[in-house]
């Protein structure tokens, strides 16, 4: 990277400030265009394309000043169909490097940053390494797969002072931080219990079939990383992995920590004393998963108590939508999703309080994106909408859940020494197991 680029990036400019960033959607990225010099651009190495993160990089690409520079998959076939939807959007992919072993990216001396969307049990490892290699870094989420590995990445973050940014886009969408306004208002009355639900009917796992090879092209290896060795099955693998505890958390983690992080945020809360967590595989015995296709699970906290409820493969939730947030309080309800939010009155209070439903208006992982890039060229970590401690205080409420699922047993957190009460607990789950030769580096 040039040097002239370089002490853009770490001064920042007014030129290229984040309201330049949200007003300029939708031009070439690759085009002298917003008034962003080619020696003032950005230039990002992406590493997991298979989802979100290739919406990641397409929201990236709307962003002036952004040059993709690098691309890596375990899966050459997913690394070779980005490269020609890259082609369909007009970019020039002579210029892009492509990897099947994110380490050799993280040597490229020219990217600034790296774009994370791997399966979760990669996480936290390649964004700690990022750091070390200079780069900053937009994470997905979970940002960890594991309690300690959360700790680990603060730890980098702060070490190494990179740009980190968490993948819960709806923190940059307008509509929930206008419910969070309103339930802090204190308009709702004394919030009692906050219920947070995910009914996902288009979510199932996939079917119970043999082991077999990797397909062409895949270096399985490299996509188990520090997972446990395991004959490759295709019902674990892309999508999938996300039903299996050596990779990820099932829907606690996948669309938990988006809802519980607002149940947190209209709270103000932090950890909860106790978590007591009762499901299993009800719904679907006969396919292959390993983490719960039903759970509910009750987070206890000084004031109120907020209750977690996920249900693979239907979509029935709470008031009639699949997925939400429902702050209960004396005057009202406030009722939020990503479809928008609304306020329900409770008939018997005296206080009187209602709101229409207010839809969503806005794109909020584009917003996201554009807020990382922001804080990229600024260098003003406050303003980033979820930082790296902001990512972990949810993945770890998520955690909690699936520890007190699969330990069986109710858990109480000692919030000063940050671990449970009970050192069995402690040893067994806080820290995922690294295994294959691979180890988090040490960050402290």
């Amino acid at each position: 990277m040039k040097n002239s680029r370089r002490q853009f990036l770490q001064q920042g400019s007014a030129l290229a400030g984040g309201a330049m960033l949200l007003s300029a959607f939708g031009n070439n990225p690759f085009s002298f265009s917003g008034g962003v010099a080619p020696s003032d651009q950005i230039n990002v190495g992406a590493i997991g394309l298979n989802g979100m993160g290739w919406a990641d990089v397409s929201a990236a690409l709307k962003v002036p000043g952004v040059n993709v520079v690098a691309l890596c998959d375990v899966d050459k076939n997913v690394l070779d169909k980005r490269m020609k939807d890259l082609e369909a959007k007009k970019v020039d992919v002579s210029k892009i490097k492509t990897y099947g072993d994110y380490r050799k990216l993280l040597d490229q001396k020219d990217i600034d940053v790296v774009i994370i969307g791997t399966p979760d049990h990669w996480h936290a490892l390649i964004m700690i390494e990022a750091c070390m290699a200079g780069k900053d870094v937009y994470v997905e989420k979970p940002v960890g797969n594991s309690i300690g590995e959360c700790r680990a990445m603060m730890a980098a973050q702060k070490k190494y002072s990179r740009v980190v940014q968490g993948g819960q886009w709806q923190r940059s969408q307008q509509h929930f931080k206008d419910a969070v306004d309103f339930v802090q208002s204190g308009r709702l009355g004394n919030v009692r219990t906050v219920k947070v639900w995910c009914y996902q009917g288009w979510m199932k796992p996939g079917p119970v079939v043999p082991d077999s090879a990797p397909p062409a092209g895949v270096d399985y290896a490299m996509w188990l990383g520090p997972a446990p060795r395991r004959t490759f099955n295709a019902s674990r693998f892309h999508f999938n992995f996300r039903w299996f505890w050596d990779y990820a958390g099932g829907l606690m983690t996948d669309w938990g920590v988006h809802l519980l992080d607002y149940g947190l945020l209209g709270m103000k809360a932090q950890y909860p004393k106790t978590i007591a967590a009762l499901g299993g595989d009800f719904a679907y015995p006969d396919l292959y998963e390993e983490t719960p296709d039903t759970l509910t699970t009750l987070y206890e906290f000084d004031k109120f108590n907020l209750v977690w409820d996920h249900a693979m493969g239907i979509d029935n939730g709470s008031y009639g939508r699949d997925h939400g947030i429902a702050y209960i309080g004396n005057n009202g309800t406030l009722v939020l999703s990503r479809g928008g939010w609304e306020v329900i009155e409770e008939k018997q209070s005296k206080n009187k309080v209602s709101k229409p439903f207010v839809a969503v208006s806005d794109n909020g992982l584009d917003n996201h994106m554009a807020n990382f890039l922001s804080v990229v060229r600024s260098r003003k970590m406050e303003e980033l909408h979820c930082s790296i401690e902001a990512g972990s205080l949810v993945a770890t409420v998520a955690q909690m859940g699936n520890i007190s699922l699969r330990s069986g047993q109710r858990l109480s957190w000692d919030a000063a020494a940050g671990k449970f009460t009970d050192e069995r607990i402690n040893q067994q789950y806080l820290m995922k197991e690294y295994h294959n030769g691979y180890s988090l580096p040490k960050t402290i």
